[in-house]
């Protein structure tokens, strides 16, 4: 099943791992996030009828970012929105994570390739704010 991460109530992510499965259409956030993220298992033959997006206007606060971690392993850590270390997880290939709030840093554990996936276009520096985060070695690791 998707790991749901909070802190005081707020979402900081959703974790898909790998092995996961469920017929049909499952939408793993809310009508309220900014960035909609949902897993899809169709059998063959299934028609997705063609179809336009239209243009609906959206105000995004927050850029909303999805790894897809193709390759190697990554610890993930989790910052509060006032900078403060929370936990870490370790994502493998064929996971996915949805960041929506808070702070987050990155170790490479083993060489990895992703992709990421985020609301555009990219600010440069006044995209983000960066921090001081952890040592390796006062990561929280939660499985």
């Amino acid at each position: 099943m998707a790991e749901y991460i909070k802190h005081k109530d707020k979402l900081l992510a959703i974790i898909i791992p790998s092995g996961f499965q469920k017929s049909g259409i499952h939408f793993f956030t809310s009508n309220e996030l900014s960035q909609q993220l949902a897993y899809m298992h169709h059998p063959a033959g299934k028609i997705i009828e063609p179809h336009v997006h239209n243009p609906v206007p959206r105000e995004v606060k927050y850029t909303q970012e999805v790894l897809f971690l193709r390759k190697g392993k990554l610890r993930v850590d989790f910052y509060d929105e006032d900078k403060n270390y929370l936990e870490s997880r370790i994502l493998c290939a064929g996971d996915v994570i949805l960041l929506s709030t808070g702070g987050h840093g990155f170790e490479v554990i083993e060489e990895i390739e992703m992709i990421e996936v985020k609301q555009g276009p990219y600010a440069g520096e006044e995209d983000k704010t960066r921090f001081s985060g952890i040592k390796k070695e006062e990561a929280k690791i939660k499985s």
